[in-house]
Parts: structure tokens; sequence; C-alpha cells
């Protein structure tokens, strides 16, 4: 966690510096706008600002929104004025807190905004297996990929890689590859110098030399254009960076870590990512399989955010009842362990009487999750698409094109033209294959009338 204090009440910021440093942040000082903008150009960064809201709060947001750093602010000041803490949050504060600070409040908002309390929770033998994989490499420089779908825990996960590596003490640095245009996203990860294009006015450093010593996690990298691709690929490969507009190298020492929720090899296929890349970035694979299929952790998980929001939300911690888990587990939680979470967070504030009944668990709508209609047409299209797939599962590739070949000719009662149009195959191709199941001993449909359709129940008939 690094914190940047931004003002000059000397005595009252120097306490609220040794709260955060004890709560385990790094704490930088800057006396002013200017000093904190070079603070945050030069690589240091912040996950947060605290900053003196005698100061030109909006001002500050607009020069950091100008030069795209991201970092949530908190305004300070010796006065609990409400006014003031308005004020403050409608110039783009996320909160106010008055001095001097209260240790717990503090120690709150650090944990808040560095997110300490995402813990490593499992209990499933399948999420168990992927933990000691990641203990055995994490000691190691290896790049890493993390993939699973969406809502799994992939930078869960990489945080947790890295705080058991030989660079724990050092940056973890994230940047998500989707979330930023495309135009940005080269200088996000390699910075730029002053004029290199429009806006840049000054040098800034980008994600890789700011997480130099450390470890720089490029999350949802599937997302990357192509032709940043390459130069990402040089970066990892020499250890080396280009500023954009730069002119000379800039050497670096990050490991790498990368999460993505979609097949990269498919990706590669079709063009979309780099083999070389992935290979580079591929080195160890820690796939996490997606909550269905890690049943013992849905209630692990579910208690433990009820007492998460239980606290947070200053209500009763009450227990899940049985009917309650019988619920959960039934579930399939396509949204994995983030909707599990959110689910957990709406049952704490519904809940009512001694435990976290089936009632309380609801979807975002207000409606009972186990009672919660799936729309017909979605139900039946995926029942149906369950039953093809079964169908499917243990016959050769062979065996399936013949079945398809002669239920089309069915449909088309016989006719080899229409059969061979809807299949997008030519007419000599069908002739053969029906000729080759014919030798087979199969029976054939005849051959019916080149112009005849099918004939179509009439409605109502």
């Amino acid at each position: 966690m690094r914190l940047l204090i931004v003002g000059t009440l000397k005595g009252q910021l120097t306490t609220a510096t040794k709260i955060a440093m004890d709560n385990g942040a790094t704490v930088t000082h800057a006396e002013d706008h200017e000093q904190a903008m070079r603070v945050l150009r030069g690589g240091k960064g912040a996950d947060l600002l605290l900053v003196d809201v005698a100061l030109d709060i909006r001002e500050l947001v607009m020069r950091l929104e100008a030069e795209h750093i991201h970092a949530p602010i908190v305004a300070c000041g010796i006065t609990n004025d409400a006014r003031a803490a308005v004020a403050a949050i409608h110039a783009g504060a996320k909160e106010y807190i008055p001095l001097p600070p209260d240790p717990d409040l503090i120690a709150a908002v650090l944990a808040a905004v560095a997110n300490d309390s995402r813990e490593l929770v499992y209990r499933d033998e399948a999420m168990a297996k992927v933990i000691k994989l990641a203990q055995q490499i994490a000691g190691s420089d290896a790049s890493v990929m993390i993939t699973g779908e969406s809502g799994t825990g992939k930078e869960v996960l990489a945080r947790y890689v890295h705080t058991r590596s030989a660079r724990a003490k050092r940056p973890f640095i994230s940047i998500n590859c989707a979330a930023i245009p495309e135009h940005l996203l080269e200088s996000e990860l390699f910075g730029h110098e002053k004029g290199a294009f429009t806006g840049a006015v000054a040098r800034r450093i980008g994600k890789f030399e700011e997480a130099t010593g450390g470890t720089l996690l490029l999350d949802e990298i599937s997302e990357m254009d192509v032709r940043l691709q390459s130069k990402l690929l040089r970066a990892i490969q020499e250890r080396v960076i280009d500023r954009v507009g730069g002119t000379k190298p800039v050497a670096v020492d990050i490991r790498i870590i990368a999460t993505s929720n979609r097949n990269l090899a498919e990706a590669v296929r079709e063009g979309r990512f780099r083999e070389d890349l992935l290979f580079r970035l591929n080195v160890v694979n820690l796939k996490i399989p997606p909550l269905r299929e890690r049943s013992a952790d849905i209630l692990e998980l579910a208690q433990h955010f009820v007492k998460k929001y239980a606290e947070a939300n200053g209500v009763p911690l009450r227990p899940i009842s049985a009917e309650a888990r019988r619920v959960l587990s039934a579930n399939r939680w396509q949204g994995n362990v983030r909707e599990l979470e959110n689910t957990m967070h709406r049952a704490v504030l519904m809940a009512q009487g001694d435990e976290i009944g089936p009632d309380a668990i609801i979807t975002p709508d207000g409606d009972r999750l186990d009672l919660a209609k799936t729309p017909p047409a979605v139900a039946h299209a995926t029942m149906a698409a369950e039953q093809v797939t079964r169908a499917l599962v243990g016959r050769t590739v062979a065996d399936v094109e013949r079945d398809l070949i002669l239920e089309t000719l069915k449909h088309c009662l016989g006719n080899r033209t229409h059969a061979a149009n809807i299949l997008g195959i030519s007419i000599r191709t069908l002739r053969n294959k029906l000729n080759e199941y014919s030798d087979g001993g199969i029976p054939i449909p005849p051959a019916g009338t080149p112009g005849e359709y099918p004939r179509m129940p009439m409605m109502g008939a």
C-alpha cells in the first residue's frame, strides 16, 4: 500500500503518517499539487492520496485526469465542519477525515483502498491443487499466466504469489489492459517523455518502471492490441523498455504475472494474440476452476463474506441456516466468487431474525435465488444445447458427420441439391459421401424431386 500525503499540516499529518506506516503503508510527502504531480510522474506512484482540504482538491483531480493518473483522494482537515467535507467530496474526494486522525479510521480507509481483506479462502481439493502449485513457484522469477472465468479470483491469486515471493516487500503494480483505451495503454505501460504526444506535459514513468524490483500484473492481457504485444514481448525478453518519445532504452527488473478469462490458444489461432508472447508469459499456468466445480468452497466463502460484511455494516453476525446453505450449494454461480460475494453482502443486509434464511438469499432484482425464473426461451435453449452436447460425447467425428448428412437429407425429403446447400458442401461431395455410406450397408433416403421442398405444417392445423 503506497500513500502520498499532500499538504503542510505538519503535526497532524505526521500522526497520520505514523498510523499509516504502522498499518504497513509506504508513505511519501508532497507540500503542494506541483510536488505531488512530480512524485506521481516520477515512478513512486500511490494507491491513495491523503490531501489537506485547504488545497484546491478540484484542481488536483483535474490535473490527475488530464495526465491519466488514477489514484483515489481522501481529504483531511483540522475542522470537523460538515460543509468542508461536502465540498471536498463534491470536488472529487472519496472521503473526508477530520484531524487529528483516529487510528481506527485511518486503518479502515487504508484497508478499503488496498482491499487487504481479500483473503484467499478455500477448502475444495480442486482449489487446493492450484494453491499448492502457486506456493511451489512463488519464490521463482518465472512468468505466470493465471486463467479462469470472470470472478474466480485471478487478481487475488496474483497478489498471493507476489506476497510469497522474494519481491514481496517491493511494489505490486496492476494494470487492466481491457479498461484503458488502446491509444493510452502504451504510455501507461512504458511511460512517455514530455511532448511525446498532445497532453504529454511532462515526463511520466510507466507501470514497468514503477514496478521495478517487484511484480507487474497485466490483467486481462488477452484484450491487448496485437501491435502493442510485440513491444511487450521485447520488454519481457530483454528487460528493457522504451518510453513513448524516448531516445534510449530503460532497464527494468520485474516479474510478470498475466491473467485472462479467454482461451489464448484459440486467440493465437485467430491471429489476435502472438504465439511467442504466449510462450513467454505461460511459463507456469495457474488455472482457477469455476466456483461450480469447487463446491466445497461455496459455503466456506459464504461464511467468510457474512463475517466480512457484518463487520463492515455494523450488523449482528448471523449464522447461515440449513435451508439457506442448501440454496447456496445448489446454485451454479455463473458469476463465480464475485457473484457469491455480492449475494452474501445482500443477505447480511436483508436478513431478519437469528439466522440468514433462504428469504435473504436473493438476486439483485429481489427474487429469492432458488425461485428466480429463467426465461423459457433461455431455459429451452440451454436444455437443448446440453442434450446435444451429451449426445455427441464419446462419438467419432465421422459418425457425427454421417448422422448430420443423413438427417439433413431426410429433412429435405431426399432432395440432394437442397441438402447440399444446407450442409454447405458441393453436390459431388454429398454424392460421394452417400455412395460411401451405401457401400457400408447403411440405408440411404431415396432421391426426391429437385424442385420439391419439405411441406411445413399449417399453423392451427
